[in-house]
């Protein structure tokens, strides 16, 4: 397996035009990778990071020295088997490769032509191109933030940024951690970091847990979560973690970093119960109020997505994880949060999926694999639906906010401004609050602030007020000298014209693609 594009054995991997470009390295893009791979196709794959693994299988670079990476996760052998089966096969592992966009060429036959630029950090600013003539996007989440007084202390970290520190550096946030927000990200984060020896003095959980109680079927039909909840439930209990439904923290207390903070008892739509504020003592906060799709290269290609149960947009996948644009296929976050086993499965379907088309092999969907995998995959997204129904934001969460709260950390646009846009100027949108305040037009471009604005801006007029996902032109920053340097002759990267025709298997009979 080539580890770089620098690698004698691959050659040029930048002249070849693949069956099958994978961008994402992680659960669902490995598994994609080594299956279509393992079928014939020839396969690129394209990742941000130096290292396979994604987020959920981040781990130490050997000059860490880490003597037991595997200790700090959880289902370590099937990243190991996938791994083995990526060395032993002919993917072309293009490493600390940032796309940030997609073309489609229509010709003769349909290529597709991956933009990314290189380095560590993006800062290579090597561009490079690779041409395949499918693509299957595996892109993964990013966590939603929302934000209360004090959030932009030294201290507080996001709840996945915290688990990333301890998985890539071993390093914790602080002594003493506060885990906040919402999801069963909490207690995996605050076990790993007791165990890493941090002292944990509460998880802080602004949902309950008896939603999942009104779903008893989906419960039983997925043995493997409540086993997962009792090993998290056992680690809490070992270290004397106490965990705090129905509370949220509503502010941090510091000067030049983090020295406490206020969690208070929130009501069922997340509103602040007067009086109940109590102050714990801690260095860090790590918070996090779940995940959101990372969507933008698919939908810039004009790709359909869907409603989840948390009010947030995922990709409208068919039942062999098609995109609504022919060409397209997406596994795992991007179709909707579920972890990384169901990114695992949804990613070896999309792999046969892909590998019969190219080969012009009929009925895939006839495989026994498959007929198996889908099984797996529907009890697992059944249990990923109740997960985001429980979790999701309640709209209450505004209240945490004062005026002086910064919404907006790029741009540094405050609560109180985007009150007035919407009370002085009757803004009624993010887009028309983000044109008087500039609020979501900074290095992030809303994707962290993006929910709260809109939040502000709905007001009480909506129980759901979280944007649409934009079609960004850039998926990622990229240095004006590389836009400069392509060729004005080339196609450009308007949006793929998708199907035409709905596709009713989809679980929430939205409109989605069909081939």
């Amino acid at each position: 397996m080539p580890g770089s594009p620098s690698d004698g054995a691959a050659g040029d991997p930048y002249a070849t035009v693949y069956d099958l470009a994978v961008i994402g390295a992680g659960c669902a893009g490995l598994a994609g990778a080594v299956t279509a791979s393992e079928r014939g196709l020839s396969v690129a794959l394209l990742d941000t990071a130096g290292r396979i693994g994604g987020q959920f299988y981040r781990h130490p670079d050997p000059a860490v020295g880490a003597v037991r990476p595997e200790a700090l996760h959880h289902d370590w052998s099937a990243f190991a088997g996938l791994r083995r089966r990526l060395e032993a096969g002919d993917v072309v592992h293009l490493a600390g490769h940032h796309v940030w966009t997609v073309e489609r060429q229509d010709g003769a036959e349909v290529r597709w032509t991956v933009h990314a630029v290189t380095g560590a950090d993006g800062d290579g600013e090597h561009p490079v191109r690779v041409q395949a003539r499918t693509v299957l996007l595996a892109t993964g989440a990013y966590e939603r933030q929302l934000p209360f007084p004090g959030w932009t202390l030294p201290g507080v970290v996001g709840a996945a940024g915290a688990q990333a520190m301890l998985k890539a550096g071993l390093v914790l946030p602080g002594r003493r951690v506060v885990v906040a927000g919402s999801g069963p990200l909490l207690l995996a984060v605050a076990g790993s970091l007791a165990s890493a020896g941090a002292r944990v003095p509460a998880v802080v959980e602004a949902a309950g847990y008896l939603g999942y109680a009104r779903r008893p079927a989906v419960l039983a039909a997925d043995p493997q979560k409540l086993a997962e909840a009792v090993v998290h439930g056992a680690a809490l209990l070992k270290h004397g973690v106490r965990l705090r439904t129905r509370s949220a923290v509503t502010q941090v207390h510091g000067t030049d970093r983090v020295e406490g903070v206020t969690v208070s008892r929130v009501d069922r739509d997340w509103r602040p119960v007067r009086g109940t504020g109590r102050r714990i003592a801690c260095d860090a906060l790590a918070v996090g109020h779940g995940l959101v799709p990372q969507t933008e290269l698919a939908t810039s290609l004009g790709c359909a997505t869907r409603r989840t149960e948390d009010g947030t947009h995922a990709l409208a996948l068919d039942a062999l994880q098609r995109t609504s644009v022919p060409g397209l296929w997406a596994a795992g976050e991007t179709g909707g949060i579920g972890g990384a086993q169901l990114a695992r499965v949804e990613g070896e379907i999309a792999g046969i999926a892909v590998a019969a088309q190219v080969r012009g092999e009929p009925g895939p969907a006839r495989d026994g694999r498959v007929r198996e995998l889908r099984r797996r995959r529907e009890r697992m997204r059944a249990f990923a639906d109740a997960m985001a129904a429980v979790h999701a934001p309640g709209k209450g969460w505004a209240e945490w906010l004062d005026d002086a709260t910064e919404v907006c950390r790029c741009e540094e646009v405050p609560a109180g401004a985007v009150r007035e846009a919407v009370d002085a100027y009757g803004a009624r949108d993010a887009r028309t609050v983000k044109l008087l305040t500039r609020a979501g037009m900074g290095w992030c471009q809303g994707r962290m602030c993006g929910a709260a604005v809109a939040r502000l801006a709905a007001g009480e007029a909506t129980l759901s007020p979280l944007p649409s996902p934009e079609r960004r032109p850039l998926a990622g920053p990229v240095p004006l000298d590389v836009l400069g340097a392509l060729d004005p002759g080339e196609p450009s990267a308007a949006p793929a014209r998708p199907a035409e025709q709905p596709d009713t298997d989809l679980p929430d009979g939205d409109a989605g693609p069909r081939h």
